[in-house]
Parts: structure tokens; C-alpha cells; sequence
């Protein structure tokens, strides 16, 4: 099994359970990350034993059934009390085994548990039915974009009900739930694209097929020097493309386009399209026209008018913005849908 050093991504001769794990197997996708190791190395051995045990006992059972069947004429016998030397056997060695699979479950487990000081972090928010990332100098984007060979810290946050972080690739797993952080890394070492799920139910819509199924995403792995230039060039948003088009963009990286559609049809919240200079009726406030007060209060205040018809279920995305050059960009874009 990988010590600590090795695990962060040191130098070392692969083990024959990974050299195994190299190129997936039937269980098992092709690892992605150095986290993969540990994880494939214990199942490997739990499925090991496994078939060993089932193979050995229904061998037996067959066997037995063949040798000692009823057979006419041959009276029966009654079979011993017990065996001492038997029941010391099957007891010890089912006992030594668990002693061994926990051993480098829990010493794997704190591997996991524990990303090195160098590691990149990355802010993940979760709320029905999307994921955001957000990075250290305030871009914000729908995919988790990441250097390869680079350990990475995700710090999770969600912002209504329990959500599941989940990459198969990388073979990890963490909870994202309201009201606190959790934490989990990985150190991506294949350039590529790789699904990110929802593990845990967290709803779903009964006004379209949005919910806890479609609540996917990706882990962008860079080559050595892109996810710099990318990370730049996302920066830049607002300056680089035109008020609506760059209201377009961040439509798309905070999430919005899980609840509101942009071609007429509702979804968890209404649609954007047409809305501008429509007077919308509430259920818990006096009607109001759609202007760039009442969106910028929509984006930064969610509950404080909820449209008739819907659920008041929308987070506040008060502190998510870098700027308000970016609100009046997403309120552009929506005056552009006509």
C-alpha cells in the first residue's frame, strides 16, 4: 500500500493491484487520479476474498450434497456436537482478514482525508439542480476546470438541500450539505474530460425533467500551463464580449439555466424569455414590473417577491458575483431575449 508522499504524487513503483487498476476493468472506469489507487486497491482485495470465500463455500455445498445424499438402505447418522479446531478456524480467519481489510480501508481513509498543503483550492456550490466552481481569483464556471499532476482541495457548500459530489474517474465522493463545509481532494494525472454527479436524491421538478438525474457536470484536466490561460481569459468575461453576450456566459456558469429557460417554457422558476416590461403578479407582494430594479432584487433577494406560480425555492446569490458589472450583464442578456 502507498504511504502519504506517494499518494501526493511522488515518484514510486506501481504495485500490482495497480498496474491492474491502469486500464479500468469491468467493475471499475480507467482511474483519472492518484486517489483512484488506494480505493481500487481495496476493492480489488474485498472482491478477492469475496470469490475466494463464495467459490470455496458453494464448492463445498455441491460436494457435500454429491457425498453424503440419502441414499436407500443406509440408515442415517447422527452428525457430531461440534469440532473445536473447526470453529477456532473459521472464526480466527474470517477475524484476521476484516483486521487486514480495515487496516488499509482506514489507512487509505486518511490518505483521502488529508490534502497536502500545496493543494489549488476550489469553491463548489450546489443547489437544484446545478454545480458552480469558483475559483481563488473570483471566476466562477459550470465545470470544474483543473491543472493535470496538481493536487486540487474542492471545498463544498450547498445551498438548499444535501447534494453528493461525485467523480467516478477519481473515485471520490463528498457530501455538500446546508449550513457547513466539507472538504475532499484529488490529484487529477490524465489530460481530459470526466462526469461529475449528484449522489444523493435531492428532488425533483414537476414542471420538467429537471431534478436530481440531470444534476451533471465535468472536471476539465488542462495540460501543463492551459488551465493558467483559460483561468485568465475567464476572468475577463465582462471586458471581452458585449453586455448581453457576456450575460449569455454567466447565465450559464452560475446555474441559472437549471431553473429558468431562455425559450418561453417553465421550469422550477419561470422563464426568462419575453419578461421585460411585463408587470408579473406575486404570491406574497403587490404586483411589479420587470425592470432592472426588480431583477437585481430577483438575483440578490429570491424570496422577497415569488412569483405566482412557483415555489420560492431560488438561493440568494448575494457575495457570488465578482462585481455588479457582471448582475448588469445577466440583466442585459434577459432584456435581450424578446
Amino acid at each position: 500500500m502507498m504511504q502519504m508522499g506517494e499518494l501526493h504524487g511522488g515518484s514510486r513503483m506501481l504495485s500490482a493491484w495497480e498496474l491492474l487498476g491502469q486500464s479500468g476493468s469491468f467493475w471499475l472506469p480507467p482511474p483519472a487520479a492518484t486517489s483512484a489507487d488506494v480505493v481500487d486497491s481495496v476493492f480489488q482485495l474485498i472482491l478477492a476474498v469475496c470469490t475466494v470465500f463464495f467459490v470455496l463455500i458453494v464448492g463445498l455445498m455441491v460436494l457435500f450434497v454429491i457425498m453424503y445424499r440419502r441414499r436407500d438402505g443406509v440408515e442415517a447418522s447422527d452428525s457430531p456436537s461440534h469440532n473445536t479446531a473447526l470453529e477456532i478456524m473459521w472464526t480466527a480467519v474470517p477475524v484476521a482478514i476484516s483486521m487486514v481489510i480495515f487496516y488499509y480501508g482506514f489507512k487509505g481513509y486518511l490518505d483521502l482525508r488529508t490534502p497536502p498543503l500545496n493543494a489549488y483550492e476550489v469553491q463548489v456550490f450546489a443547489q437544484k439542480w446545478s454545480w458552480t466552481f469558483q475559483y481563488p481569483n473570483g471566476v466562477v464556471s459550470e465545470e470544474l476546470h483543473v491543472p493535470v499532476d496538481r493536487p486540487v482541495r474542492v471545498v463544498l457548500s450547498s445551498q438548499d438541500v444535501i447534494h453528493s459530489f461525485f467523480v467516478p474517474a477519481f473515485r471520490i465522493k463528498m457530501d455538500a450539505v446546508p449550513g457547513r463545509y466539507n472538504q475532499t481532494w484529488f490529484q487529477a494525472r490524465t489530460e481530459g474530460k470526466f462526469d461529475i454527479y449528484c449522489a444523493e436524491y435531492c428532488g425533483s421538478s414537476d414542471k420538467d425533467s429537471q431534478g436530481h438525474s440531470s444534476m451533471l457536470s465535468k472536471v476539465v484536466v488542462h495540460a501543463p500551463g492551459e488551465f493558467e490561460n483559460w483561468l485568465e481569459d475567464q476572468a475577463n468575461v465582462v471586458k471581452r464580449l458585449p453586455p448581453a453576450q457576456a450575460g449569455e456566459e454567466l447565465y450559464k456558469r452560475y446555474g441559472c439555466a437549471a431553473c429558468h429557460s431562455t425559450d418561453g417554457s417553465a421550469r422550477t422558476g419561470p422563464s426568462f424569455k419575453g419578461i421585460w416590461g411585463e408587470t408579473h403578479e406575486f404570491s406574497n407582494s403587490t404586483p411589479t414590473k420587470v425592470d432592472e430594479n426588480y431583477l437585481r432584487e430577483s438575483i440578490l433577494e429570491p424570496m422577497k417577491k415569488i412569483r405566482s406560480g412557483f415555489q420560492g425555492v431560488m438561493p440568494t446569490f448575494q457575495g457570488r458575483f465578482k462585481n455588479d458589472q457582471e448582475i448588469r450583464a445577466i440583466i442585459e442578456f434577459i432584456k435581450s431575449l424578446k
